[in-house]
């Protein structure tokens, strides 16, 4: 009879022993993690289908953190614009109190809420978000706009807005206020009024009388000109009426009413003895009303003017100026350069769409555009009227003063109107960007569920199988330790 060796069976115990401890440290190890395996290799089939899941987990995750970050800015642009509307009503309400005042007090309180007014527009256009500035377009690292002491003053070598509105100011003016226009009496009883050549001051449009003693020719010509010929007696309440051009494309009239008064009242002119004493008071009522005209409506239009030049400029298009000094004897305009005049916005300027310039990856197949520029429309028109209002020197005691500031507030209330809506266009497009963001976020939560339902299908395991499993095999390993001990206790005698 053979006998097997005690050693042999006992190393084969201690063996099974050591793969069940090994065993055991797997189970302790799922049940405290709630993993199948810490390692791919440890889940067999499923480890293909798991890596393929984790990468879907970890794209879905990358667009959840683009969504964040872009929310973040356009929650940040959103309260930018929400800022600037405020901004345009109290503009706007400070211009409707300076017309109701009556007085140049109106207007230079407008003018301080403008100049207060500016600033903050400049700071709200500098929004930033970490490092990158919201309103400059691709040019995220550089403010979108330059100061508003900059804007108004210069910087001591290039010009500013005030500097250019005053040198137009000077052009359209002429030497003497009377707008580039020269009235003279080329008869007796003649009047004659003649636009000068240069694309400077007010400009004849048109020319009416309501009386049969006062005859109207004109205008025509090149420089266009006009006459009023005093044909016979003129009547109280007869009245001459031009209209002007304007440099920004607006009009204005000037109605002269003859009087039996002396003197005449403002936009009147005295009835003389004679044709020829009513056509030299004619001519000295043109005289003023002409003046009163340049110093108020064409003044107006004149800075609103010098503020398109300066506010559609970029640093590829540098602003038309004056060509001067001296400038109330200008013929023309000349191109500014970026050494002599401030270019006002400083981010990047493009042809494409401003949301363009910003875009985020939310999807596999979807993207949202949400930059922009301070330079477009929305922003462009509210900067410059806010900054023309402050950039206008209305001086308290100018009796001009009240209907100057009306004139200007006219034209700068309409293009502040439509600023509104612009403001509201960029709003409702940022609204659509966050939309689909939001949209696509909630598919992501979704998609995200689904995808780690079924990783836990492959990956994880039942805390009450795993429990089960450690009590069965501790079992088996107390069984196999008890019969493990018996055997190294055993000897030949006690084997046979």
């Amino acid at each position: 009879m053979s006998v097997s060796p005690i050693g042999s069976q006992s190393a084969l115990l201690v063996q099974q022993l050591v793969n069940m401890r090994s065993q055991l440290d797997d189970l302790q190890t799922q049940l405290g993690t709630g993993q199948k395996s810490q390692t791919y290799a440890g889940l067999g089939l499923g480890r293909g289908v798991s890596v393929g899941l984790n990468a879907q987990l970890s794209a879905i995750n990358g667009y959840d953190d683009n969504i964040t970050m872009a929310s973040t800015r356009i929650d940040l642009m959103n309260t930018a614009l929400s800022s600037m509307g405020d901004i345009s009503s109290t503009v706007k309400q400070a211009m409707n109190e300076a017309a109701s005042s009556g007085d140049s007090s109106g207007a230079l309180n407008a003018q301080t809420t403008a100049q207060g007014s500016l600033g903050e527009l400049v700071d709200l256009l500098n929004t930033q978000s970490g490092n990158r500035y919201l309103f400059s377009g691709r040019a995220t690292d550089t403010p979108a706009v330059v100061s508003a002491d900059q804007i108004l003053n210069g910087d001591g070598v290039r010009a500013g807005l005030s500097q250019l509105i005053s040198e137009r100011n000077q052009a359209d003016l002429g030497s003497d206020g009377m707008g580039r226009l020269t009235v003279a009496q080329p008869t007796g009883t003649s009047v004659s009024v003649t636009e000068d050549s240069g694309v400077f001051g007010l400009k004849l449009a048109a020319a009416s009388s309501t009386s049969s003693a006062m005859s109207v020719t004109g205008p025509a010509g090149s420089p266009a000109s006009m006459t009023v010929d005093v044909s016979g007696q003129v009547k109280a309440g007869d009245s001459v009426k031009m209209t002007f051009n304007l440099p920004d494309g607006t009009t204005a009239d000037l109605t002269l009413t003859a009087t039996a008064d002396s003197p005449p009242g403002p936009g009147q002119f005295t009835i003389g003895a004679t044709g020829a004493d009513t056509a030299a008071n004619l001519q000295s009522a043109l005289n003023t009303g002409i003046k009163t005209v340049g110093a108020t409506s064409l003044t107006a239009a004149s800075a609103v003017s010098a503020s398109n030049d300066f506010f559609n400029a970029d640093a590829d298009n540098p602003p038309q100026r004056v060509d001067g000094p001296p400038f109330d004897t200008a013929t023309g305009m000349t191109a500014g350069t970026s050494a002599n005049t401030v270019i006002w916005y400083t981010g990047e300027t493009g042809t494409d769409s401003a949301r363009q310039t910003a875009n985020v990856q939310i999807d596999p197949s979807l993207s949202v555009s949400y930059g922009a520029r301070a330079n477009e429309s929305a922003f462009r028109t509210l900067i410059q009227n806010v900054a023309t209002l402050a950039a206008v020197n209305i001086a308290p005691n100018d009796p001009n003063a009240a209907v100057l500031s009306q004139n200007l507030n006219q034209r700068l209330t309409a293009n502040i109107a439509g600023d509104s809506d612009q403001l509201t266009t960029v709003g409702t497009q940022l609204a659509g960007a966050q939309s689909a963001m939001s949209a696509a976020q909630t598919r992501h939560q979704q998609t995200s569920t689904t995808l780690q339902n079924y990783q836990q299908q492959i990956t994880g395991v039942s805390s009450e199988e795993v429990g089960a499993e450690i009590l069965a095999l501790q079992t088996r390993m107390q069984a196999s330790m008890q019969t493990t001990a018996t055997l190294f206790q055993m000897s030949l005698v006690n084997y046979l």
